[in-house]
């Protein structure tokens, strides 16, 4: 089994990028995002799909290694009849990593895993350096399967989509009258957190369709970053800085981190401290170790 190395990459905001737009792709690759998903499912009509793999491909060509490490491609699902053509066209202008969109499970990613690998040796990569992130729950039935990526091959992270699993269901709508996710979205969303656990991956939470309300995603950013979230997909450039700002512990937070880490060093045998009015013990330990390992390499 071979290893994805992401040293330096960091995870907080995923920008999409429609593949038929030059413009829209130029300017998100000069962005804030930390990853930039150049997009060849959704946003790319039939017709367009061609086009726009080959801009695609010709704009990871035009950057150098470090650039193209953060420029991943949504390729189309494997349920249809694009991914090959799309893999062949951009794996030979090395992506920095590829999105599965509507995975059905564990056994669509070792599906991919084979078609990327065959790629990278006929074009001289690194057999299985190019990492995965799935999208695993657009479908009902994919909902099922979302505890069942540990060790699939590549897999680095792990989302969810609420707008295509409402299509799945037949749904008017995903959200309540009160304007949150309906309760089948939220579950879906914690076994999208839950999966990406118990994979030991990265989760990244869904996007939020109003970008015109930044308030509103600072404070759905804060909230699932608090459940176990560690970054979340973008629709827009202007919500990258409000994605990445709640998605960066505090130098409170590190600050506290630090203390506990420092308090249990200093006890090694104790199971369980007194601070700061309360009790620690080792689940508080390992939270913030977890949490500076956001911020230390």
């Amino acid at each position: 089994m071979y290893m994805i190395n992401l040293p330096t990459l960091r995870m907080r905001s995923w920008l999409f990028a429609p593949g038929d737009s030059d413009k829209k792709m130029n300017k998100a690759a000069d962005g804030e995002a930390d990853i930039v998903i150049l997009d060849l499912e959704d946003a790319v009509v039939e017709s367009g799909k061609a086009d726009a793999r080959n801009a695609i491909a010709e704009l990871l060509r035009s950057k150098d290694e470090a650039q193209r490490a953060r420029l991943w491609v949504r390729v189309n699902p494997l349920d249809g009849k694009w991914t090959a053509d799309d893999l062949a066209i951009v794996m030979p202008a090395r992506p920095g990593g590829i999105m599965l969109p509507k995975s059905r499970g564990r056994a669509d990613v070792e599906e991919l895993d084979r078609q990327m690998t065959a790629l990278e040796v006929e074009n001289g990569i690194e057999p299985g350096s190019t990492p995965v992130i799935a999208l695993v729950t657009e479908t009902a039935a994919a909902m099922f399967t979302t505890g069942d990526y540990a060790g699939a091959p590549r897999l680095v992270g792990m989302t969810w989509g609420a707008e295509d699993l409402a299509d799945s269901l037949g749904a008017q709508s995903n959200k309540d009258f009160e304007g949150e996710f309906a309760f089948t979205y939220k579950l879906a969303r914690s076994l999208c957190l839950l999966g990406a656990a118990a994979a030991e991956v990265v989760p990244v939470e869904t996007i939020d369709t109003n970008f015109r309300d930044l308030e509103g995603l600072r404070k759905r950013a804060i909230e699932v970053r608090r459940q176990g979230y560690r970054g979340m997909l973008a629709i827009h450039p202007v919500q990258v800085p409000v994605i990445n700002e709640a998605f960066t512990p505090s130098e409170e937070e590190v600050a506290e981190a630090r203390e506990i880490v420092a308090l249990f060093e200093d006890n090694p045998g104790a199971g369980a401290i007194g601070w700061r009015g309360g009790m620690l013990d080792r689940p508080h330990l390992s939270r913030a170790r977890q949490l500076l390992a956001q911020v230390e390499d």
